[in-house]
């Protein structure tokens, strides 16, 4: 794609390089209409032709437009060096206990890092300082960011768009990390706020009934609102309902469509000739909440507006297409912001999953709960004995007590010395279990307290299709 590197083409997932040489055949032909410089056009065709090199060093077949890769790409993702990561919307393992290797996956998906002189100026646009997550390199990477600072420091607006896919009743504490981030940039940069629940999308995927991921869906936006999204800034919606009801987005939705071929979205998302066609015709349902005039009540049916999508990086994939087909259809490119995953409590090797209890923190466990399970199921990287412990002291890479708190607490100085007396000895894994616990427990009783004030009709207010507080 054109975001990434000229260098690092020959890293990047076959689709990749095939989408980036089309975008440069494309450059290609305007600079020749255009009658540009021949110097302009000499350079562009350079870096046409070592694509093509590239592609058939990585395919080990011809580029030919409209034929995109459907054989050895890797997909919805990438498997990083030696096998050992897999990292898809619906699969993210790893053989490592620090988990996935992100400075690979930056390279491979070809975004850019989130590095320290990003963070510094995003305080300076915002003047707050920077939220937990971008200090501790949670959210690690990004596409397009400084664009969006740079329209902001113009006065020029632009909005947020993150999801949920409603699989269960329950959400886990994992499930949190994009809402409570979301939050934070709505806050810090007053802007508006959609919320996509993807109740079809499960029905597709799962062995649940339409009415069900439905009424998950509702359920979870319960959660989502408890995080203190303001209604008079935020608009959720279930695709169920709000498709049937927006002429707009569903024409958006087809737009998409006849932009991306059944090669290229085999070649994203691996899909096989035995996928169901809805499994198939999903991804432009994601893609379109990307694009502003999907919500005229908002936009007042403007296209122009910027999108910003803070999202898990096993997300990515779907915005790669979305991006890759904007131009095409006359839309800004999203922009995006990457997290971590959450790992589960048996390891970072995998994460969280609300298909194994054990493996999870839910919004519905109790005190107790919390405890027992941290107790029981978390993975230490302590030593066999006390006395070992204290004498080569523990692993806070590899402990996941210790990468939960680096999540959920604030103090930078007490979640560095709890680094420090861990790995000197000095803290015992027991101690460090405690802490977590007692970092846990009040905030999702505090969490649960205020879901219990949402009814549904609190519920209906955030999902009714309404202009909200901005003028457009």
């Amino acid at each position: 794609m054109t975001d990434c590197q000229e260098d690092g083409s020959r890293n990047m997932p076959p689709l990749d390089i095939y989408e980036k040489l089309t975008s440069q055949g494309e450059l290609v032909r305007t600079l020749k209409t255009a009658k540009a410089a021949k110097a302009d056009i000499d350079v562009a065709v350079q870096l046409l032709v070592k694509l093509k090199v590239d592609y058939k060093q990585v395919t080990g077949q011809d580029y030919k437009a409209g034929c995109p890769p459907s054989q050895d790409s890797s997909p919805a993702g990438v498997v990083a060096d030696g096998e050992e990561d897999t990292v898809d919307p619906w699969n993210i393992s790893t053989t490592s206990a620090k988990g996935v290797d992100y400075d690979k996956l930056i390279v491979r998906f070809g975004s850019s890092k989130i590095d320290q002189e990003l963070v510094e100026r995003i305080e300076r646009v915002s003047g707050k300082k920077a939220h937990r997550f971008l200090r501790r390199g949670i959210f690690f990477s990004h596409r397009d960011m400084h664009q969006v600072l740079d329209a902001y420091e113009k006065n020029k607006s632009f909005y947020l768009y993150t999801g949920r896919g409603p699989s269960s009743e329950a959400m886990h504490v994992g499930h949190l990390i994009a809402f409570i981030f979301t939050k934070w940039l709505q806050d810090t940069f007053d802007i508006p706020l959609v919320i996509q629940l993807t109740d079809d999308e499960k029905y597709l995927w799962k062995d649940l009934s339409l009415e069900d991921c439905h009424r998950y869906a509702v359920e979870n936006a319960k959660d989502i609102i408890a995080c203190g999204f303001d209604v008079n800034k935020t608009f959720i919606f279930t695709d169920l309902d709000y498709m049937g009801a927006s002429p707009d987005f569903y024409r958006n939705v087809v737009k998409i469509q006849k932009h991306v071929t059944f090669n290229q979205v085999k070649g994203i998302f691996g899909f096989s000739d035995s996928d169901c066609i809805g499994k198939i015709a999903f991804p432009a349902i994601q893609a379109a909440p990307s694009f502003s005039n999907s919500f005229p009540q908002i936009f007042n049916g403007r296209k122009d507006i910027q999108c910003l999508i803070p999202c898990g990086i096993d997300q990515d994939p779907y915005f790669r297409m979305t991006r890759d087909v904007a131009p095409r259809i006359g839309y800004p490119k999203p922009a995006l912001v990457h997290s971590t995953f959450f790992p589960a409590l048996q390891g970072a090797q995998t994460k969280m999953s609300s298909s194994d209890a054990n493996s999870s923190i839910f919004l519905t466990d109790t005190p107790k709960q919390i405890k027992n399970k941290v107790n029981k199921h978390a993975f230490s990287g302590g030593k066999d004995t006390i006395e070992e412990h204290r004498k080569h002291g523990g692993n806070p890479d590899v402990d996941v007590s210790f990468m939960y708190l680096t999540f959920f607490l604030e103090d930078d100085e007490q979640l560095e010395k709890i680094r420090q007396d861990y790995a000197s000895g000095a803290m015992l894994t027991g101690e460090l279990k405690k802490t977590l616990i007692d970092t846990l427990q009040p905030m999702i009783t505090e969490h649960q307290e205020r879901r219990k004030q949402i009814t549904e009709e609190t519920v209906l207010k955030y999902m009714t299709p309404r202009p909200l507080d901005f003028n457009f």
